[in-house]
């Protein structure tokens, strides 16, 4: 069953590789979406794939890469949208 969320994590978490290591996460699951650093210092992310896969990526979120600080991940679920690869935006 396809799965879609948008995740929003917060803590210190720009600067750090967050927004390679998730695509790398991702991509590794098989799961489509992007990842992007937001103005107000959080990193923003959409997981779109099998349910396990995109729970794993959302899982490794809360940890995130080496260097990482994270305080909270926020997750709301989306209808799927049949994304395909997995891009790193601005």
């Amino acid at each position: 069953m396809t799965k879609r969320v948008r995740v929003v994590i917060s803590g210190s978490v720009q600067g750090v590789g967050f927004r390679w290591y998730c695509r790398e996460q991702a991509l590794s699951r098989n799961v489509t979406g992007n990842v992007r650093n937001r103005p107000d210092g959080r990193v923003e992310a959409a997981f779109e794939g099998e349910e396990g896969a995109v729970d794993a990526v959302v899982a490794w979120c809360g940890t995130g890469p080496r260097g990482a600080e994270v305080s909270n991940v926020e997750v709301a679920e989306e209808t799927p949208a049949g994304t395909k690869g997995f891009e790193i935006t601005a």
